[in-house]
């Protein structure tokens, strides 16, 4: 059992930044893929980034790539997103999430991932 606990979001005006957090505990956090998704409501979770526990390899969605950067502290089992030049669109509730280091080819599918926090607001204002 691994539980996450995301933190960092808030309300911020277009251009401004934000760090989020994702905590892990409740199993080692090496070996796994660590994972950025966000939803609004009505609409599907959407990919934003991923990173390799053992060698920090990254992955973007095209519509975060050169604003976000996701990293991870292995040592305080944390991974981040730190967002940038935020817009309107990059509103919803960001999730992270779990994948096993051998499924890493379906970083990208949200339904691959085996365990989800509980989720951070982020609104980005006009």
């Amino acid at each position: 059992q691994v539980q996450l606990v995301e933190s960092g979001g808030g309300a911020v005006q277009v251009g401004g930044s934000l760090r989020l957090s994702c905590a892990a505990s409740g199993r080692t956090f090496s070996g796994y893929t660590m994972g950025w998704f966000r939803q609004v409501p009505g609409k599907e979770r959407e990919f934003v980034a991923a990173i390799t526990t053992t060698d920090g390899t990254a992955d973007y969605a095209d519509s975060v790539k050169g604003r976000f950067t996701i990293s991870r502290d292995n040592a305080n089992s944390t991974v981040y997103l730190q967002m940038n030049s935020l817009k309107p669109e990059d509103t919803a509730v960001y999730y992270c999430g779990t994948l096993r280091g051998v499924y890493y080819f379906y970083r990208r599918r949200w339904g691959k991932y085996e365990y989800w926090g509980q989720g951070t607001q982020v609104t980005v204002s006009s």
